[in-house]
C-alpha cells in the first residue's frame, strides 16, 4: 500500500433534505441509509482503506460529531479526526487539511471525497483514484471525477471538458468550465452536446499543488492558515484553529480554486454512483429490489400502491392501500407523510417545525 496515499472525508454536513432521519445531532453520514449494515461514513472509509493506509485518512468534520466518528470508525485515531469549530464552506477546512498532511508527508497525494455518496463498484473506484494520483503525481494537475449523466438533472453542478477530448474515450480530459446547477433547457443541450459531466464532488491532487493554488488564488485564506504551521499536529494546534478559523472567508473549493485554475482534468467515472442527496434519490438507488416500493428496515404490505420511499424502525410492518409517490418516515418522535414530488420543500419544513417546535425535533 503506497505510503504517500491520503485521504480527506468531509463530514460535517447536516443533510437535512433526509429530515426526519437526519439531524443536525445524528445527520445522514452516520446512518445505514439503505439498510446495508453500515452507515454511509463506514462504507466510505471502508472504500477508501482497501488502497490507503487506514492511518493516512483524516475525517472532516464539526466538533459536535467527534463521539459519533470515533464510535463508529474505531480504527481511527482521534488526532485523524479534524475539527471545523466554524462553518466555512470546503475551501479553508481543505486548506487546513492539506497543510496538516503536508507537513507530515511533503510527498502526499490526498483525494477529497464525500462521506455520503454510494458507490456500487469499490473497484473501479478505486482504478479511477489510482489514474488521477497518477497524473497528479506526474505534473502539478488538479483531478476530480465527473459522472456520465443519465438524464438532464437540474439538481447537481456540470463540468464542461474540452470537446477535442470524446467523451466516449476513456483518460483524463481537460477541464473548460464549471458549471451551476442549470435549468432544465440548459440541462438538456449539456446532454445533447455530450462533453458535459455531473460534479460528484470528489477530488485529487498533490498536496504541494493544492496548497500552492491556495498560495496564488487564495492568499488570504493561505496566509492565515500558513501562520499556524508550526502547531500543527501538537497539542497547541486546536487553540489556534479555535482562534483562527472562524477568520476564513466562507468559499467552495470550487469558487476558491477550480475556477481560476487552469490545471484541471475530469475522469469520467467507470463506477455507478448516486449522491443520495434526497429521499427521492434514496428511492432511486432502491426500487428495484422492492418492486415499484422501497423500504428501508421494515416490511410492507401494499395494495394499489406504488413510487412509495420508506423508512422505519427495524422490524416494523407497514400496510398501505392506494398510497403513490410518497416519502413515509416513522421515527419514534417524528412521522413523515410528505409528497415525493415536492422533496425539495423539505428543507422548509425543517424550518416550519424548528419555529412551531423548537430545535428538539431537528
Amino acid at each position: 500500500m503506497n505510503k504517500n496515499y491520503y485521504a480527506v472525508v468531509m463530514a460535517g454536513g447536516v443533510g437535512s433534505r433526509f429530515w426526519p432521519l437526519s439531524t443536525t445531532e445524528n445527520p445522514k453520514q452516520f446512518h445505514d441509509m439503505l439498510g446495508s449494515g453500515q452507515t454511509l461514513i463506514q462504507k466510505t472509509v471502508h472504500r477508501l482503506t482497501k488502497f490507503i493506509p487506514t492511518e493516512n485518512i483524516l475525517i472532516l468534520t464539526n466538533q459536535r460529531y467527534l463521539s459519533l466518528v470515533l464510535e463508529q470508525l474505531p480504527m481511527l485515531s482521534e488526532e485523524q479526526v479534524v475539527l471545523e469549530p466554524a462553518m466555512r464552506n470546503t475551501a479553508p477546512c481543505i486548506l487546513y487539511a492539506a497543510l496538516k498532511i503536508q507537513k507530515k508527508n511533503p510527498d502526499a497525494t490526498m483525494i477529497v471525497a464525500p462521506s455520503d455518496h454510494w458507490i456500487e463498484d469499490e473497484k473501479a473506484f478505486e482504478q479511477d483514484v489510482k489514474e488521477c494520483f497518477a497524473r497528479c503525481e506526474e505534473e502539478n494537475a488538479l483531478c476530480t471525477l465527473g459522472i456520465t449523466p443519465t438524464f438532464p438533472n437540474t439538481g447537481f453542478g456540470y463540468i464542461e471538458f474540452d470537446k477535442t477530448d470524446q467523451q466516449g474515450e476513456p483518460g483524463l480530459k481537460k477541464v473548460v468550465q464549471f458549471r451551476e446547477k442549470p435549468d432544465y433547457q440548459t440541462a438538456k443541450s449539456f446532454l445533447e452536446q455530450g462533453n458535459f459531466l455531473w460534479n460528484a464532488g470528489i477530488f485529487m491532487w498533490g498536496v504541494e499543488t493544492i496548497i500552492n493554488a491556495f498560495k496564488n488564488y487564495q492568499p488570504g485564506t493561505y496566509s492565515l492558515f500558513e501562520s499556524g504551521l508550526e502547531v500543527y499536529n501538537t497539542d497547541e494546534e486546536a487553540r489556534f484553529i479555535k482562534e483562527n478559523y472562524p477568520k476564513a472567508e466562507n468559499i467552495s473549493i470550487d469558487y476558491a480554486i477550480l475556477e481560476k485554475s487552469d490545471r484541471i482534468y475530469v475522469l469520467p467515472a467507470s463506477f455507478d454512483w448516486n449522491d443520495l442527496g434526497t429521499w427521492g434519490s434514496l428511492y432511486e438507488k432502491m426500487h428495484d429490489k422492492a418492486g415499484d416500493n422501497a423500504i428501508v428496515n421494515g416490511t410492507l404490505l401494499s395494495e394499489d400502491s406504488s413510487g412509495n420511499m420508506i423508512r422505519t424502525e427495524e422490524g416494523k410492518l407497514v400496510v398501505i392501500d392506494s398510497i403513490n409517490d410518497y416519502i413515509i418516515v416513522d421515527k419514534k418522535d417524528v412521522l413523515l407523510i410528505y409528497p415525493k414530488q415536492k422533496e425539495q420543500h423539505i428543507k422548509e419544513v425543517v424550518s416550519k417545525v424548528k419555529d412551531a417546535f423548537g430545535d428538539q425535533y431537528i
